[in-house]
């Protein structure tokens, strides 16, 4: 739908509320003026009691709230007739919206609508009456009847008034809110059928008076029914709500590794509240701003800085309505349906690094639950990013250590060695005449450690190509590494792998130091351990992740090796240790003489991730 057609169906949509209400109005102050006085009873109180109470505590819908006040209207009706309920169904209707302080067009529609759907299903009712009373009908039949015939049109009626309004406006109405308002009306008006049919019949059976207490005992289980149905459907919501809520935390921190988060913020907030836009703006480690997220329209995406000094100045959540949706920030860049706007800032340890924006086609909708839910999300995401911001420095310092690391060793190691092989040639040259035999041996050592050099060279250039686990990813990296030791026929080494779990997200440099710890465990096993089985496990849990390597070689002295490591520059057990660390990961090695080796990296996630079936 295109925004023109959107503003038009607005407009439409308004005229037509307006309209409803009009008629409402007319009616209403019709049957006020032709209403005769009657005497207020114990009776009477009870059925107003009864209806306020219905009304107040509905039953939510996907679109909507349904009520069981039918019987109820229906008794006012028999009993006092056709005027007594206009008046006093329009007047509960428009309190009750009163104390939730609704919209005035919804403040009058809603009374309107109820008020002439009972009058049509009145005059439709009256007139079927008429060709009925011809009829061999019983009274109870007849009675029975006539009770279908105004509940059935008072149903059709309403939802159709209202089916035009949800159709009209901007906001989306698919089918499944369709399906789910008129399941929702289905029950209330199976119930209240239900209701009508008994009155009709203990009606019939009656021989004396009803009293007060009669109508109380009889109309006390719908009461209690309209506010426990109430009460349970609001619960389901909230439950859905917050399990919704429990989904985004626990899916946006495995979409930490990934870039995927930006599709996963649409996805998740469509579980958790009805919206028009959906907008969030992160500040870069520039400093400046930047639309990350856009689910919706905006009339142009060239923001001024302004604007942006706007959402920094805000300190805490704050919802524009109708009536000063303009002092928000971002007012003239949303769409004309746009009636309310919602901005909440992000906050982490006193620093707005952004600000999530949402809006609605109706002005004061953000209830709230909706607030709520916004600044648990806020509050999610403020953390997200940070950590994310986090990481990425962390991975900014490893790969910055890493450099340092090749240029110590180049300048220690290949830079000495050749300007030792060109010092060695150039006094090799000044004694080629007067001690050939020691200038060719000099040329001789400058070949060879020049040999040494160039085979330097080229590990420090293998060192650089793109890692494995960057090519292939871990587990195929690994699978790629095992099966070229099995095709190595001088090793008597059995390598079995074994996977556990679902794999979820995993960052580049925690890839890269897991195949590190792989590696080097699997040459220190061939080289050293004399081993002849090495079991190698790949762990999923819920929150770590487990690489447990175990051979059943000669072992060694932990003691020992510790000591040997730090003696040699290699990377061996403590250059294990501290790759282990750069990821908060922790290294345990368990070793006897004679009793074989186990390796266990334990890898922490950052978050809950879910159950392992495995686990």
């Amino acid at each position: 739908m295109t925004m023109e057609l959107q503003w038009r169906n607005y407009h439409i949509s308004q005229i037509y509320m307006a309209f409803i209400s009009l008629v409402g109005l007319v009616m209403f102050t019709y049957h006020l003026v032709t209403f005769e006085a009657i005497s207020w009873s114990l009776t009477l109180l009870l059925l107003v009691l009864f209806l306020v109470v219905c009304e107040y505590y509905p039953m939510p819908m996907p679109r909507g709230q349904t009520t069981l006040t039918f019987p109820i209207i229906y008794m006012m009706y028999v009993v006092f007739g056709i005027d007594f309920v206009v008046i006093v169904y329009g007047l509960t209707v428009l309190g009750i919206n009163l104390i939730h302080r609704r919209p005035l067009r919804i403040l009058l529609f809603n009374p309107a609508q109820l008020v002439i759907s009972f009058y049509l299903a009145h005059l439709i009712h009256s007139f079927s009456m008429e060709k009925v009373a011809v009829a061999g009908f019983s009274p109870l039949s007849k009675e029975i009847l006539g009770f279908f015939i105004i509940i059935t049109f008072f149903y059709i009626i309403n939802n159709f008034i209202v089916d035009i309004v949800l159709w009209l406006r901007p906001e989306r109405y698919p089918f499944r809110f369709w399906l789910g308002k008129t399941q929702g009306e289905a029950i209330s008006y199976a119930i209240a059928f239900v209701y009508g049919c008994l009155i009709h019949y203990l009606g019939s059976q009656n021989r004396g008076e009803v009293d007060s207490f009669s109508y109380f005992f009889f109309f006390s289980p719908l009461v209690g029914l309209s506010l426990l149905s109430s009460i349970i459907a609001r619960l389901k919501v909230e439950k859905n709500r917050i399990k919704a809520l429990f989904d985004f935390s626990s899916e946006l921190n495995k979409s930490l590794p990934s870039q995927s988060w930006g599709e996963l913020i649409k996805k998740l907030m469509n579980d958790i509240m009805i919206y028009e836009d959906c907008l969030l703006f992160l500040r870069n480690d520039h400093g400046q701003w930047e639309l990350t997220v856009l689910n919706g329209k905006l009339k142009s995406n060239s923001i001024e800085n302004e604007v942006f000094f706007r959402m920094e100045a805000l300190e805490k959540m704050m919802v524009f309505d109708r009536r000063d949706l303009n002092k928000g920030p971002l007012t003239s860049y949303f769409r004309p349906q746009s009636r309310s706007a919602l901005y909440a800032p992000l906050i982490f340890e006193n620093e707005v690094i952004g600000c999530f924006v949402v809006t609605k086609a109706r002005t004061k909708s953000f209830t709230i639950e909706d607030t709520r839910a916004v600044a648990t999300i806020t509050n999610q995401l403020a953390g997200f990013f940070k950590t994310k911001q986090l990481v990425k420095e962390q991975e900014r310092r490893v790969i910055l250590e890493e450099r340092n690391r090749i240029a110590h060793d180049i300048h220690d190691g290949i830079a000495q060695s050749l300007a030792g092989a060109v010092m060695k040639l150039d006094t090799s040259l000044k004694k080629w005449d007067s001690s050939p035999v020691e200038a060719r041996q000099l040329i001789t050592d400058s070949n060879n450690r020049l040999r040494e050099s160039l085979k330097d060279v080229r590990d420090s250039i293998y060192a650089l190509k793109p890692y494995p686990t960057e090519q292939l990813g871990f587990h195929p990296a690994i699978e790629k590494k095992i099966s070229e030791l099995k095709k190595d026929q001088s090793l008597a080494l059995n390598i079995e792998l074994e996977i556990r779990g679902e794999r979820g997200p995993i960052s580049p440099m925690t890839e890269k130091i897991m195949f590190d710890v792989f590696q080097e465990s699997v040459q220190n096993c061939i080289k050293h351990s004399k081993a002849t089985d090495l079991h190698i496990l790949v762990s999923y849990k819920r929150d770590h992740i487990l690489l447990k390597m175990t051979d059943n070689g000669v072992g060694f002295s932990l003691y020992h090796a510790m000591i040997k490591a730090m003696n040699e520059p290699h990377y061996g057990i403590l250059q294990m240790n501290e790759a282990a660390e750069k990821i908060g990961a922790a290294l345990q090695i368990e070793s006897r003489p004679n009793e074989g080796t186990e390796i266990i990296l334990t890898v922490p996630k950052l978050g809950l991730e879910g159950a392992n079936k495995n686990d």
